[in-house]
């Protein structure tokens, strides 16, 4: 069987359109995709028990699928300790002193600043911390050594990304739906293999990619052809999201797996190539598509 390849999708979703659920500002974020998913979703709606997001991150795609009931619950996966502070702490009895501590946090570079150089002691201010990092520091980067911003928006420097309002209101939302949410602190690899014969769950998988990973994550390498090898003994359907590398193409094409170039916008507002990877994308209608 060859591997299928599909017209590229040109149509840039403008993330305007799409409500904004999550707390992270994050890199390599999916808001721009969440039209693609509310579709692969639907196909399966009536069928699927569980949405799994093995890289959740900033994990809108899961928000979108437990504010839209496009699944019955949600389980996302997360290694990185400081995000996974966040998720515990929105999902616990603690969201609302997480939510006034951001509401009532009188923001300066030097506040800002001495918060991130305290040693945290509990989840949930380890939790403030992080959300306050990825709002200052440089495209929302959570990796060490990542720099806080200097000038920002129209000079606004760490203000620019600080909406704390904002920020109150959507954690607070979250808490609302999270009876829908399951949260793992864990390996990504470990939760796939534990649900790997399960017809009833959904993956979407969005790995740390493979030429700005290590740039923008605690955690950016992994075994990308473990994870190919993992996910095509996956019974349950799955969609992939991968910068266009020639070394992840051929990964798909040795697993026949489909695959579809769509296009999206950076932070920078710089249009981009990214690749979906499944076993099957007919899905996505003919007005996304245009043949080259």
């Amino acid at each position: 069987m060859e591997q299928i390849t599909l017209p590229i999708a040109t149509r840039v979703i403008n993330v305007a359109t799409v409500p904004m659920r999550s707390p992270f500002r994050y890199p390599g974020g999916k808001t721009w995709l969440v039209p693609y998913v509310r579709l692969w979703l639907k196909k399966r709606r009536a069928e699927t028990k569980d949405l799994i997001e093995p890289f959740a991150g900033g994990a809108i795609v899961s928000l979108t699928a437990a504010f839209e009931k496009l699944a019955k619950s949600v389980t996302m996966v997360e290694r990185d300790e400081d995000v996974a502070a966040v998720w515990k702490t929105v999902l616990s009895k603690d969201v609302r002193w997480l939510a006034e501590r951001i509401a009532t946090f009188e923001m300066t570079a030097a506040r800002a600043h001495a918060i991130l150089e305290q040693d945290t002691t509990s989840i949930r201010e380890r939790a403030f911390a992080t959300i306050l990092k990825n709002r200052v520091s440089h495209g929302g980067i959570l990796a060490p050594g990542a720099g806080l911003l200097k000038h920002g928006e129209n000079g606004k420097g760490v203000l620019s990304r600080w909406y704390p309002q904002t920020l109150k209101k959507r954690i607070l939302a979250i808490a609302l739906v999270k009876d829908r949410i399951n949260f793992i602190e864990g390996d990504a690899f470990k939760v796939m293999e534990a649900n790997i014969s399960r017809r009833d769950v959904m993956f979407f998988i969005d790995p740390p990619y493979t030429k700005a990973g290590r740039r923008l994550y605690r955690y950016s390498e992994i075994d990308h052809p473990a994870l190919f090898e993992l996910v095509a003994r996956c019974a349950g359907d799955f969609l992939m999201t991968y910068d266009d590398a020639e070394e992840v193409r051929a990964l798909a094409d040795r697993h026949n797996f489909a695959v579809r170039t769509v296009a999206m916008k950076s932070t920078h507002h710089e249009k981009k190539m990214e690749l979906l990877i499944s076993r099957n994308l007919d899905w996505v209608p003919y007005e996304y598509q245009r043949q080259y």
